[in-house]
């Protein structure tokens, strides 16, 4: 069995802002190298960290980057986007859209990533999820989307568990970031945890740390919330 490398490297997709950033700070204080894939252009520039910009909505261009990192210790995919709405009044472009950039880009750098894990002993997988995923009135084709990564992380964490590779799905409560400003979800606001704030994005980078860490090796296949208390609500 071969050891992880004495400085790690993880992949965090959509690292230039919201939860994505607060992960990849968190991993760089930690000691990580981190390569960044997101759309939009880098937001930092320090030691151990490169980016890539990358479109992850389109299948090739993940496929393209993917090759170039198979090296990789961890993957976090926490790139998203929320698009709204109801029955009779759905968007099938924002639907598929969502599906490209939560699911497909998933399977794709999946695909290629975690057999260089296994082959290595060693690896670890984590996807930010959504409480939506539950269920929330105008969200049902988000909500699928993070369903899908669910269902996902299951079947993998059971294909790899033997291999030394974990796949866990982290799913927050309405986080402090960027997107609750998007105008795509005016019509849907988000609703405010029982803890009284919104839940921050470096409570979930803190959690997604623990769980690449050496620590975490037996938790696998698990959708974790962070809900302030929302899951407590009847």
């Amino acid at each position: 069995m071969k050891s992880p490398p004495s400085q790690r490297h993880a992949v965090v997709t959509g690292a230039s802002a919201g939860i994505g950033r607060a992960i990849t700070e968190l991993l760089l204080e930690s000691g990580w190298r981190v390569t960044g894939v997101d759309r939009d252009p880098p937001t930092l520039a320090t030691d151990h960290f490169n980016a890539f910009t990358v479109d992850l909505s389109i299948g090739t261009e993940v496929e393209r980057i993917a090759q170039q990192l198979v090296d990789a210790d961890a993957l976090v995919h926490a790139a998203g986007i929320l698009r709204v709405g109801r029955i009779g009044e759905l968007d099938h472009v924002a639907s598929d859209l969502m599906w490209r950039l939560h699911v497909d880009a998933a399977n794709r750098l999946c695909n290629t990533i975690m057999p260089a894990m296994a082959a290595r002993y060693h690896g670890r997988v984590v996807f930010i999820g959504s409480r939506v995923a539950q269920g929330m009135p105008g969200r049902g084709q988000y909500a699928a989307t993070k369903a899908a990564l669910i269902a996902m992380s299951r079947s993998w964490a059971a294909e790899f568990a033997e291999h030394g590779v974990t796949v866990n799905v982290v799913s927050p409560a309405a986080t402090a970031t960027g997107m609750l400003n998007d105008p795509a979800r005016s019509e849907s606001a988000a609703r405010v945890p029982p803890i009284g704030r919104l839940i921050e994005p470096v409570e979930v980078a803190q959690l997604i740390g623990y769980l690449l860490s050496p620590a975490a090796a037996a938790i696998t296949g698990q959708n974790i919330g962070i809900c302030g208390g929302a899951s407590l609500r009847c």
